[in-house]
C-alpha cells in the first residue's frame, strides 16, 4: 500500500522536523559518560535547551520560567487592583456633583421666573434634597443605596447613575462567573428568577456529588435547562465546575489584594447592586461548595499590584487569573522531572503567555526520551531511564570517533602490522601472486582474471598469472587492565570526564575492532574495585579521599594472571598513593591504611606491587594527568623497577596518548608489507 500525506499551510504552530535520535544522544554524551544517568542528563538538558541543527533555537526550563516571571512582573505593574474602589467612588462623586449642580440650575430658573410661589416651592425642593444628599452614608455601598432610593433632578445624573449601575453589576456579575455575566446582570425579575434556578441546581448537584450520591438532574439534563447562560458550552459538569471555581478563586485573590478597607467597601457595593437576596445566597452557597469541591483552586492567593492603570473589580480578577495560571504553570515546569512530564503541560496556556516558540520548545522537550527510546538507546525500567546495550556501544563508539579525529592521521593509522604469520586478519587489498608468496588466494579476483583474459565460459581456464593473493594484517592478542582512578580530586581538577572517556573508547575499540582480546577495568580510590562493561557508562567517582595504587594493581594483576599475549596494565591517575591494605586484626582479612602526605610505609607497598606485575611480565604504563612533584617522583621510581612508560598528560589529550599507546603496543616488527 502506498503511504499517504495530507497538507495544510503554514500558520506558525505546526511542529518542525524532530531532531534525530543520534544527534540528541551526542548532545548528553558527555554528560552520560560524567554521570551515567540518563534520567539526570535529560534532566539536564530540558533545563538548560539547545540548539537544533539548523539553528532553531529549543527554549530550556530555565529560559521559559525567567520569561514567565518577567510577564508576571508585567501583569502586576500595569494595574492598581485598589482602582476598582477608587474609580468608583469617582464616579459617584461626578454624579453627586451633576445633581447638585442640576438643583442649582433649578433654583436658578424659578428665581429667573419672577413667580413667588415657584421660587419657594423650589427652594424647599432643593433644600430638602440637598438635605438628602448631604446625608448619604460616607461608603460606597451606602452612598449606592441612598442613591437608588433617590429621586434625581437632573437628567444629566440620573442617567449617569444609572448607566454606573448597569456597568457595575455586569462588571461584578462577570468577575463571579464570567460565563454567566448576562443572565446575572439582566434586571428581569423573571430572567432572575430563572438564574437563581440555574445556581440551585448547580449547588445541590455539587452537594449531591460531595456526599456521593447519584446527581439529578444529570449535566446533560442541566444543560438541557440552562445552555443559553453558558456560552462556552462546558462539555462536562467537572470542566464548568473548575471554570467557575478557578473565576470565583480569581476574585478572591483581587480582592486580597487590595487594603482591608477597599475590601469591605467592594463587599458590601456587591450585596447593594444585588438586592436579591435569595439570588446573593445562593452565590454564597455556591461559592462554599466550590472550595470544598476544589480546595487548590488558589483561593488563598494575594498579589502586589504596583501600576497605575485603575482596573476594575472583573479586570482586576481577570489578572488574578492569569497571574495564577502563570504560577501553576512555573511550578509545574519547576518540577517537571523528565520529559514525558512535559507532555500534561497545557500547551494553550503556553501560547497565551509564552508564545508559539515557546509551545514548540515544550513539544520539542517532551520528545526527548521518546525519540532515545526508539531509537533503542535508552529503556524504562523501574520508572526510571537507564542506558541500553546499544546505548553503552554508542557512546563508546562516539568517544573512539572523537578521539580518532584528533590525532594526526599518521598515528590514527599506525597501528598495522605487514608480518607473515599465523592469526592473520584480511585486510580487503589483493596483488599479483609472486614465486615464495604463501598460496593464499583470493578466489573472487582470481577467477575474474581469468575470465577476463578468455572471456566467458567452462570451464574456466586458470594460469599462473591469473593468481591473487589477499593482503592480510598480522595481529597480536593483547591482554589490558585499564586502572582509572576514581577518587575524589579527579573531578575537582576536571580530570574525570577525560579518563571515563578513554576508557568508554577503549571499550568500543577492543570490543568492535580487537575482539580477541582482553579489557579488564579497574577503578580505584580508597580501594579498588572492577568495573564490567556494563557498569562502566554509571561509573561515577568515590566520594572519599584516598588513592589506593597497591590494591588497584593487585586487582589488575590477577584479572591478567591466566591472560595470553602482551599484557600490559594501563594507569591513569592525578595523585601519588595515599592508600594501601593492611592485615586487620583477626588476620583474615584486610583494612585501608590511609595518610596524606604518602608515608614511605604506603610508598613501598605500591612499589612492592609494581615488582610482582614485573615478575608476572606484565608492563605498566601510566598516564599523569596534572601530576604535582610527587607523582612524578613516584612514578620514576615505578619506571625503574617494570621499564614501563609514563606520560604526562592533560585532559585534553589523554585520549590521543592513551589510544596510540595502545594501537602501538599492539604491533609486531616487520622489515616490510608481504601478502599471506
Amino acid at each position: 500500500m502506498s503511504d499517504r500525506f495530507s497538507y495544510r499551510r503554514w500558520d506558525g504552530t505546526q511542529d518542525g522536523f524532530d531532531p534525530e535520535a543520534d544527534w540528541l544522544f551526542g548532545r548528553i554524551s558527555d554528560d552520560l559518560l560524567y554521570h551515567g544517568d540518563p534520567e539526570a542528563a535529560l534532566r539536564r538538558l530540558m533545563n538548560a535547551g539547545f540548539d537544533l541543527p539548523d539553528g532553531t533555537r529549543v527554549e530550556g526550563l530555565r529560559e521559559l520560567m525567567e520569561r514567565l516571571r518577567w510577564r508576571r512582573e508585567q501583569e502586576l505593574e500595569r494595574y492598581d487592583a485598589g482602582g476598582a474602589y477608587e474609580q468608583v467612588a469617582a464616579e459617584l462623586a461626578e454624579v453627586l456633583a451633576e445633581e447638585r449642580a442640576g438643583l442649582e440650575d433649578l433654583a436658578a430658573e424659578a428665581r429667573r421666573s419672577g413667580d413667588e410661589r415657584r421660587i419657594a416651592v423650589t427652594e424647599e425642593v432643593v433644600a430638602e434634597r440637598s438635605l438628602q444628599l448631604d446625608l448619604l452614608a460616607p461608603d460606597l455601598a451606602g452612598r449606592l443605596r441612598g442613591l437608588q432610593a433617590y429621586e434625581f433632578t437632573s437628567e444629566r445624573a440620573r442617567e449617569h447613575f444609572e448607566e454606573l449601575v448597569g456597568r457595575l453589576k455586569d462588571q461584578v456579575a462577570k468577575s463571579w462567573f464570567d460565563q454567566m455575566s448576562g443572565a446575572l446582570s439582566d434586571p428581569d425579575p423573571e430572567h432572575q428568577a430563572r438564574v437563581r434556578e440555574c445556581l440551585d441546581a448547580l449547588n445541590r448537584m455539587l452537594e449531591q456529588r460531595e456526599r456521593g450520591e447519584e446527581i439529578d438532574p444529570s449535566f446533560e439534563d442541566f444543560m438541557e435547562r440552562f445552555s443559553d447562560m453558558f456560552p462556552g458550552n462546558p462539555s462536562s459538569l467537572d470542566e464548568l465546575l473548575e471554570q467557575m471555581a478557578a473565576q470565583m478563586a480569581a476574585v478572591q485573590a483581587a480582592l486580597a489584594s487590595m487594603s482591608a478597607e477597599q475590601r469591605a467597601e467592594l463587599e458590601a457595593l456587591a450585596a447593594a447592586l444585588f438586592e436579591d437576596l435569595d439570588l446573593r445566597w445562593q452565590v454564597d452557597r455556591l461559592s462554599a461548595n466550590l472550595r470544598r469541591a476544589f480546595p487548590d483552586a488558589g483561593w488563598q492567593r494575594s498579589y502586589g499590584f504596583s501600576g497605575s492603570y485603575p482596573a476594575t473589580l472583573s479586570e482586576a480578577a481577570d489578572a488574578a487569573r492569569r497571574l495564577g495560571e502563570m504560577e501553576e504553570l512555573e511550578a509545574f515546569l519547576r518540577a517537571a522531572g523528565n520529559p514525558a512530564a512535559m507532555a500534561e503541560v497545557d500547551l494553550d496556556q503556553v501560547r497565551r503567555y509564552l508564545g508559539n516558540d515557546a509551545a514548540r520548545s515544550i513539544e520539542n522537550l517532551s520528545r526527548l526520551a521518546a525519540e532515545l527510546e526508539e531509537a533503542g538507546l535508552i529503556a524504562q525500567r523501574e520508572g526510571r531511564y537507564s542506558l541500553t546495550a546499544r546505548g553503552i556501544r554508542h557512546i563508546g563508539q562516539g568517544a573512539l570517533r572523537d578521539l580518532f579525529a584528533r590525532m594526526p592521521p599518521y598515528r590514527a593509522g599506525s597501528h598495522r602490522s605487514d608480518s607473515p604469520g599465523a592469526g592473520h586478519e584480511l585486510e580487503g587489498t589483493t596483488r599479483p601472486y609472486e614465486a615464495g608468496d604463501p598460496f593464499r588466494l583470493d578466489i573472487d579476483r582470481t577467477v575474474r582474471n581469468a575470465l577476463t583474459r578468455n572471456g566467458a565460459g567452462v570451464p574456466v581456464g586458470l594460469a599462473p598469472e591469473d593468481f591473487e593473493i589477499a593482503h592480510t594484517e598480522a595481529l597480536t592478542q593483547a591482554s589490558t587492565v585499564l586502572m582509572v582512578d576514581l577518587s575524589l580530586s579527579m573531578p575537582m581538577r576536571d580530570n574525570f570526564l577525560a579518563a571515563k572517556k578513554v576508557a568508554m573508547a577503549l571499550h568500543a575499540l577492543i570490543s568492535t575492532r580487537f575482539r580477541r582480546d582482553f579489557l579488564g577495568i579497574v577503578g580505584f580510590s580508597e580501594v579498588a574495585r572492577e568495573i564490567t562493561p556494563e557498569e562502566l557508562p554509571q561509573v561515577s567517582w568515590d566520594f572519599v579521599y584516598g588513592t589506593n595504587m597497591q590494591h588497584g594493581l593487585m586487582l589488575a594483576r590477577r584479572m591478567l594472571a591466566h591472560r595470553p599475549g602482551t599484557r600490559q596494565i594501563v594507569m591513569v591517575t592525578d595523585g601519588e598513593p595515599t592508600a594501601h591494605l593492611v592485615p586487620d586484626s583477626s588476620g583474615q582479612g584486610y583494612e585501608v591504611s590511609f595518610h596524606y602526605p604518602p608515608t614511605a610505609e604506603t610508598i613501598y607497598a605500591t612499589l612492592a606491587e609494581v615488582a610482582r606485575c614485573t615478575r608476572a611480565g606484565i608492563v605498566v604504563n601510566t598516564f599523569m594527568l596534572d601530576p604535582d612533584q610527587g607523582l612524578h617522583g613516584f612514578v620514576q621510581q615505578m619506571a625503574k623497577l617494570n621499564r614501563g612508560r609514563a606520560f604526562f598528560t592533560s585532559p585534553d589529550t589523554l585520549g590521543d596518548y592513551v589510544l596510540v599507546d595502545f594501537l602501538e603496543s599492539r604491533r609486531t616488527s616487520s622489515g616490510h608489507r608481504r601478502g599471506a
